[in-house]
């Protein structure tokens, strides 16, 4: 501490100075007044995992603090700092990860104190795609300074300055020691003086998002905060910034990327955090999608907000695994960006091999300044001049692929391309509606990836025989099945649901593709559900597996918490498990979690032969665990109601179970007794229809903490979610009349998939 005290001269002009060294610990030092001001952070007093504190990295001078973006600030009392109002200087180094939206024109602030409704105080803070202002209340006036040609780079370190001087009358913003904007404020005037608390990283101004979360926070790191009583000349900022560069030969330090991308590690203990399903280090997700395989590796990317747990500023995240089973972070591929065509937002979209057999990503692209706003955009791997199969670099084309006109399904309902090859001729679908006449997927053909024709509805439903269907589908997904017994060439077709009355689950036909009209004829009117549970399989993507030519589904695991449970744990939702879908010989879809999976296997605590249910149970009654998979098939078929239960506390008081019923021909799951806490709103029933008819029940369970994943005799599966209140729900139990003989079972402890 000593070495930056020297630096600062602690002269009667500094107000307060906080060097942000400490190695860890809750509080930040203000050097100046010797106060230790408190830090914000959502996993300071932990609901569901071990506590921890902000993280500290390396800064520009010792340590640094990293903002998570969302939970993350530093707050002084009001009465505890002093308000300049005839000269001010504000300066810190800063490093965004993420740029938020700026909702309502409000800046994340970097530091701040003020109301700018009632024109008083000062923020320094960001914007959108990097830009950054310097605004004052005074003397009843709201006066704005921005930046906006030279953004703050995201994973750079920047050293901004903003100064205010009554005297001559002017506002400045400097940028890395140079003076980068000016503005004059009204002649003679002060600052209006403010009444809130002095935050560091949060707008005292935030706007409220889903109950428990606020806009308006800073997301990065920061370091050497100043404030002084007086506005410091150019020569004053240009000597600070050289002070600081000197260790360093006068150039601004790299961060290493450890240092600055999210970190799964302080989650990675969280009693409801699945780890072997793949999800973000940290923050939101939604449904992942564009799966590629390419140069040995497969890629998934999906729906995410860097900023905090919460749905706004979408991202496209990114995976890379060798077995779509054990996968690596990667920093974002998409990011919204300014005169690019998706400025206002990366949506959905799916991945395709461009003319050199390299991925492009064809997504939905957001103008909020066009209409419609929703238009697809295309980004192409930089691999042939980089060579790196991780595909971390995408180039976007610099205008939209297409545009939907009037005519064209449900105007400004236009969204998540899927893109595929066949030949010379690049096919794509997109999510839309009809006028009147339900949703639909419509089509479209080109020769030359970026040239398209529109090929009218691809396939539509009665929405009077089918109201769940909504009136919009999204995320239509087309796979190959093969030919059936009499060698006709079949497909699946996937969508998902959306408008007043709709089932947001997966639906699908099994039928025909006519490749030269470009549509799809259903075998069967009616859509059928691959998945049981209800709103926890959703957000469908595919592929087909170029190595064994399987047809893999990916999908989002819904959470079902609370807002104020997401905002504790610093998470929400993750992927499912990655299914294979196949014909059966019965022409049915066979739905199967992929055999990789079995490389996750750990201790096999459990291998049963020809048992009585009694019998199991009494072994069971040692087994405990919350990442675990369970395989058991009966001797034959009975029409008892056999089940199992998982997360079950010793004496039943918390437990869900997983059930069939052969006499009504429903597979389900049973959460009454899913979890004692009050708010928690993992309940009741979900359940479907499969029918088995003579076949034994074969039954694969997934028990992954929160998770729990069930396939029926490779028919049907059911995706639900478990928040058990208490720490020992770890129990199994079968279900049925003692005397049920299992023909086998087998369970085994699953590892994590991010180990390292």
């Amino acid at each position: 501490m000593v070495q930056k005290e020297d630096k600062a001269a602690l002269d009667g002009d500094m107000i307060a100075y906080w060097p942000l060294d400490e190695a860890d610990g809750r509080t930040a030092l203000d050097v100046v007044s010797g106060q230790q001001d408190d830090i914000a952070y959502a996993l300071l007093d932990a609901r569901f995992t071990e506590a921890a504190n902000p993280k500290r990295v390396q800064g520009i001078r010792g340590s640094g603090l990293l903002f998570d973006g969302y939970s993350t600030w530093i707050s002084r009392p009001a009465d505890d700092v002093d308000q300049p109002l005839d000269a001010l200087t504000i300066m810190a180094w800063v490093a965004p990860r993420s740029y938020e939206w700026g909702e309502d024109r409000r800046l994340s602030a970097i530091v701040n104190r003020h109301d700018r409704e009632a024109k008083e105080g000062f923020i320094l803070g960001m914007y959108r795609h990097g830009s950054w202002s310097f605004q004052l209340g005074i003397e009843g006036r709201w006066v704005e300074l921005w930046c906006e040609e030279q953004p703050l780079e995201k994973g750079k370190w920047s050293h901004v300055a903003a100064t205010f001087d009554r005297k001559e009358s002017m506002m400045r913003l400097y940028l890395n020691g140079v003076q980068v904007a000016a503005h004059p404020t009204p002649a003679n005037a002060s600052i209006t003086s403010c009444g809130s608390d002095l935050l560091i990283g949060r707008n005292n101004q935030a706007k409220v998002l889903a109950e428990a979360f606020r806009h308006h926070l800073f997301g990065g790191l920061m370091d050497e905060v100043k404030l002084y009583r007086r506005a410091l000349t150019a020569e004053e900022i240009a000597s600070d910034v050289e002070q600081d560069l000197a260790p360093f030969g006068g150039a601004i330090p790299a961060i290493a990327e450890a240092d600055i991308f999210l970190d799964r590690a302080p989650l990675k203990k969280d009693r409801h955090r699945p780890q072997y399903h793949a999800s973000p280090p940290a923050h939101w997700m939604n449904e992942p999608h564009a799966p590629i395989y390419f140069e040995g590796k497969y890629h998934l990317f999906y729906q995410h907000n860097p900023q905090g747990p919460y749905w706004a500023q979408i991202h496209w995240g990114h995976w890379v695994s060798g077995d779509m089973v054990h996968w690596r972070d990667l920093p974002v591929a998409l990011a919204p960006e300014k005169g690019a065509v998706d400025p206002d937002g990366v949506w959905s979209g799916s991945a395709a091999y461009d003319e050199n057999g390299v991925p492009a990503l064809f997504f939905t692209a957001g103008d909020d300044s066009a209409s419609p706003n929703q238009r697809v955009g295309l980004a192409r791997s930089t691999f042939l001049q980089d060579g790196d199969s991780d595909l971390a670099k995408w180039a976007k084309h610099p205008l939209p692929l297409i545009v939907q006109e009037k005519g064209q399904g449900m105007f400004g309902d236009f969204r998540d391309p899927f893109v595929w090859k066949e030949g010379e001729l690049w096919y794509l679908l997109i999510g839309s509606g009809t006028d009147g006449r339900g949703g639909t997927a419509l089509a479209y053909t080109s020769r030359n990836m970026t040239d398209w024709s529109y090929m009218g509805e691809f396939c539509t439903a009665d929405p009077s025989v089918y109201p769940y269907l909504g009136n919009m589908w999204e995320l239509p997904v087309l796979l190959p099945l093969g030919n059936n017994s009499e060698g006709i060439e079949k497909h699946v077709f996937l969508i998902s649901p959306l408008g007043p009355g709709a089932d947001v689950e997966v639906f699908y036909w099994i039928g025909t593709f006519d490749r030269e009209a470009f549509r799809f004829k259903p075998d069967h009117e009616e859509p059928q559900l691959i998945d049981v549970g209800d709103f926890h399989f959703t957000g469908p993507s595919g592929m087909v597996d170029p190595r064994t030519g399987r047809n893999i589904v990916f999908t989002i695991a819904q959470g079902e918490r609370t807002p104020q449970a997401d905002y504790d744990s610093g998470w929400a939702h993750n992927a499912g498990l990655p299914v294979s879908l196949s014909l059966r010989k019965d022409g049915q879809l066979g739905i199967e979690p992929i055999e990789e999976l079995q490389s996750l296997r750990g201790d096999h605590l459990v291998s049963l032969t020809n048992v009585t249910i009694a019998e199991v149970n009494e072994r069971l009654a040692n087994v405990k665990g919350d990442m675990l998979e369970v395989v058991f098939e009966l001797e034959e078929a009975v029409e008892e109601r056999i089940g199992l239960h998982v997360r079950r506390s010793p004496n039943g008081e918390e437990e869900t179970l997983i059930y069939y019923n052969r006499k009504d021909a429903e597979f389900g799951v049973d959460r009454t007794k899913t979890t004692l806490d009050p708010e928690a709103r993992s309940r009741g029933v979900q359940s479907g229809r499969l029918e088995l008819a003579e076949e034994a029940l074969h039954l694969r369970v997934y028990l992954d903490r929160s998770m729990i994943e069930a396939y029926a005799n490779g028919r049907k599966s059911l995706t639900t979610r478990a928040y058990p209140s208490r720490v020992d729900a770890l129990g199994l139990q079968l279900s049925g009349k003692p005397f049920i003989i299992i023909k086998s079972i087998d369970i085994w402890k699953m590892s994590s998939v991010y180990e390292t």
